[in-house]
């Protein structure tokens, strides 16, 4: 991508005049170029004007525009986003379609029982083809939030499609002539395959053994290696694409490994795939977030909160990535266990964004949980109520619950009857489930800050006259948490006795049956 900042001003988003020429592929490639650096210099609307005059003559405008679509929609959830999407997906993929090489009717059913990889296309045709299968994945996941097995299985027919035609588009990569391989436009090619074939292998690879088993039945490779390999290819390949191998690559390295506890996120790898995009970028949004995402992995919590407020500061566009910045300004603050100001980011949360609103109320009831009740009356806010709003709230995808917001409203539970059980730390609970621990780690003084609470905690646990039938699942969470902490502070002899404890109550444990399992991964 050779699009420099004077480009960017050079772009006339009311020109007369953009119709009065075809648009070739080396054009819309560059144009496209100049309208994926608007938007990482945050001037999203202004992307989707320059986009939008050739997106129906153009397959890669009209892909642009439609990826904008989707990621709005995707951050808002409003349905009039989501169907606009929808909609711009279903015209980008006529007009990828066509660009596409015409088949007769006979080779198109043997398609559908055999698939046959093409042959002999042009370098216009190899691009509808990589083009079609980029948009009917974007259609899939949209699909996916359709609350029926229906949209389910859609949507799954879809993936399928779209991975299928990656296969094919990389059988063309890898027998295209030295000739075509000149051809300014191929590298964009190459590199939305080793896009594509590269996030399909990665992503699939962290599906449970069994699945994937499956899933490799069904044609699909979950080869995690190969996966970030086309990746790191695709990231330094310098074409249009590169900047989504690039935030494929940070996602699996900030998000991914930390969240579902694959091991440690590879932060040197992600600092040297952000770095050339913050010396270009310095002030865009998705930029700065990653920036204040790998502080606060390596537990540099103020520098964090200084990038994700400048984050938010960089834009007033899309508001929801300043939804973003603001859950990880709340774990930021709870890391430190500054619970005032994490309850200030729970609140707005709770008060803007709907990604996940049994999650936000129950973190924000978590939170104020850890403050002390007279400052909970002065904020004004009834703990218990919170807690028996969370059921209510939650949502179902391809008619499946989420499980974090089953496990919220499980341990809210407690707080329907007329006598509600207080849960212990459950902020620092919601830590745990989040792989917090690993992070707060990374600052010894702030895990014994921790320790201290939990010992607090088993304290006040020993000396309950009455204890409830929670109490022995309250005592077993406790020792757990302190056992965390101790590991981190490498005091293991101790640690192990916490989770001895655990293992050893594990026929007393009645609702909290996720902990022992726990232990033993």
């Amino acid at each position: 991508m050779e699009t420099t900042g004077s480009s960017l001003q050079q772009v006339d988003l009311s020109s007369e005049d953009t119709m009065s020429f075809k648009m070739d592929l080396e054009t819309a490639l560059k144009e496209c170029s100049t309208a994926l650096d608007l938007f990482l210099n945050n001037r999203f609307a202004d992307a989707l004007s320059l986009l939008k005059p050739w997106k129906d003559e153009s397959m890669y405008h009209s892909m642009g525009y439609s990826s904008i679509l989707v990621m709005q929609a995707g951050m808002t959830f409003e349905p009039k986003d989501m169907d606009a999407a929808m909609n711009s997906l279903t015209e980008s993929l006529q007009t990828c379609q066509r660009f596409r090489k015409k088949t007769g009717i006979m080779e198109t059913l043997t398609n559908l029982w055999n698939r046959q990889p093409v042959e002999n296309l042009t370098e216009e045709e190899m691009h509808a083809e990589l083009c079609y299968a980029e948009v009917l994945l974007q259609k899939a996941a949209l699909t996916f939030l359709d609350e029926s097995i229906i949209g389910f299985i859609k949507g799954g027919m879809k993936i399928r499609n779209s991975y299928q035609i990656f296969k094919d588009c990389q059988a063309l990569a890898n027998v295209t002539k030295d000739i075509e391989k000149q051809k300014g436009t191929h590298i964009h090619f190459r590199g939305g395959v080793s896009m594509g074939i590269g996030s399909f292998n990665l992503m699939l690879s962290l599906l449970p053994s069994r699945v994937l088993r499956l899933m490799e039945f069904l044609g699909f490779s979950g080869d995690r290696e190969m996966g970030l390999s086309e990746l790191r290819e695709g990231a330094a390949s310098n074409s249009l694409r590169s900047i989504l191998s690039t935030l494929t690559l940070l996602m699996f390295h900030l998000y991914i490994t930390v969240i579902l506890g694959t091991g440690e996120g590879n932060l040197a790898e992600a600092e040297a795939l952000l770095e050339p995009y913050m010396d270009k970028f310095p002030n865009g949004a998705l930029i700065l977030f990653y920036t204040a995402r790998i502080a606060l992995l390596k537990g540099n919590f103020t520098f964090a909160q200084e990038k994700f407020l400048a984050c938010i500061a960089a834009q007033e566009e899309w508001r929801q990535i300043h939804h973003l910045c603001s859950w990880e300004l709340m774990w930021a603050y709870s890391f430190e266990l500054n619970w005032r100001e994490a309850y200030r980011y729970a609140d707005l949360l709770c008060k803007e964004s709907k990604w996940s609103q049994a999650v936000y109320v129950f973190q924000k009831a978590a939170i104020l949980s850890m403050l002390p009740e007279e400052e909970v009356s002065k904020l004004g806010e009834n703990v218990v109520e919170l807690f028996r709003q969370v059921d209510g709230l939650r949502l179902r995808i391809a008619g499946k619950s989420i499980p974090t917001e089953k496990f919220a409203a499980k341990k809210a539970a407690r707080y329907l009857s007329s006598d509600p059980v207080k849960l212990v730390v459950p902020a620092l609970e919601m830590m745990y489930v989040w792989n917090g621990f690993t992070i707060v780690g990374k600052r010894p003084e702030l895990t014994e800050s921790i320790l201290a609470t939990l010992e607090k905690a088993e304290d006040e646990l020993g000396e309950e006259k009455n204890p409830s039938e929670y109490h022995q699942d309250d005592q077993c969470v406790v020792q757990l948490l302190k056992g965390l902490c101790l590991r981190q502070l490498g005091r293991l002899v101790q640690a192990e006795l916490c989770f001895n404890y655990v293992i050893s109550s594990e026929n007393n444990i009645k609702h909290d049956n996720y902990l022992v399992p726990v232990y033993h991964v």
